[in-house]
């Protein structure tokens, strides 16, 4: 695996890789909501992989990025094991990406500039139908389990005992495109217990997960939204303790971050990826080191149309569009 922190060179990839690709022009086809340069031919909701030879890619170097929910470094190390054997199954160089941001991530995709990815769960729509990404696997437990919960929390003795209490208070959100962190809170805030943001409490984003969590348990956000799938891996990691955090409401279960590849790459590239994916042994590996701690050990099989239903509810109730820019 091309190590990004020690290689001068992976500017230059990166920019070459750009220079390689060229968008689709418009297509007259069926599309449903995917940008113009998509097609949708067989109604999955995902973008199709191009029947012109000439519209496919086939890089040297694939470049992946795990969803922002962290300091990029701690999944730079847990991604290790897991993109060495991508490289043995591919035949090709693997490069990790660490992105700084949902949007940065989705325009890397659709600039061509990313290849293989983990989306969070809310940015997985705008990915789709912006950037052609395709997922294809998301991680489970053991027993085939997956998803996590959005968990409004606060910290002990913040005056704050249930979510109506947050009312005149600054509520801590992660990012807009963040299901668990701003989408989903927005919607379950709005229809059951009619609270909207700048009318009844005050909206502040802290960019990720991880960020909000600490600031609630330092005592710097009275509340806010998170993804409990990270809080339960950050407690693993003692990076906070279970006892400096309140939980005030929990979602039902969402699918977790999807992972799948842009829709240009050559199929059988694609089919090399994906089984790579689903024959990675996880026993003793840097991913089962880090993911363990949200008890998940496989990559299981799913599709965008099913899986994220519910998320696209919600985007609706948000009035959310996937117009791209």
């Amino acid at each position: 695996m091309i190590d990004k922190l020690k290689l001068p060179l992976a500017g230059a990839l990166l920019a070459s890789a750009a220079l390689a690709w060229t968008p689709a022009a418009a297509q007259d086809c069926p599309r449903g909501d995917l940008d113009a340069r998509y097609c949708d031919e067989d109604g999955d909701l995902v973008a199709d992989i191009p029947t012109d030879e000439s519209q496919l890619i086939d890089p040297d170097t694939l470049i992946f990025a795990y969803t922002p929910v962290e300091d990029p470094a701690v999944y730079k190390t847990a991604w290790s094991d897991f993109l060495t054997y991508l490289e043995e199954v591919t035949g090709k160089d693997v490069m990790f990406f660490p992105v700084q941001s949902n949007a940065a991530q989705i325009e890397a995709m659709r600039s061509g500039r990313l290849h293989i990815a983990g989306f969070n769960t809310g940015s997985n729509p705008l990915a789709v139908n912006c950037a052609g990404f395709r997922p294809f696997t998301i991680m489970a437990s053991a027993d085939g389990n997956f998803g996590y919960e959005m968990e409004i929390i606060t910290y002990p003795g913040s005056g704050i005992e249930k979510v109506e209490d947050i009312a005149g208070k600054q509520l801590a959100f992660t990012s807009p495109t963040s299901n668990s962190g701003f989408k989903a809170p927005s919607a379950i805030l709005k229809a059951d217990y009619d609270m909207i943001p700048d009318r009844d409490f005050e909206p502040v984003f802290s960019g990720k997960h991880d960020n909000s969590i600490l600031g609630v348990a330092n005592q710097d956000y009275p509340a806010a939204s998170i993804a409990n799938s990270v809080m339960n891996r950050m407690i693993e990691r003692e990076v906070i303790s279970a006892d400096q955090v309140v939980s005030l409401y929990k979602s039902q279960t969402f699918p977790t971050t999807g992972f799948g590849t842009v829709y240009n790459l050559t199929p059988e590239l694609q089919e090399k990826i994906k089984e790579a994916f689903f024959t990675f042994d996880w026993e003793g590996t840097t991913l089962e080191a880090e993911f363990s701690k949200s008890n998940e050990a496989q990559f299981l099989e799913m599709n965008y149309k099913d899986f994220w239903d519910v998320i696209r509810k919600i985007d609706a109730a948000n009035g959310v569009s996937y117009a791209c820019e």
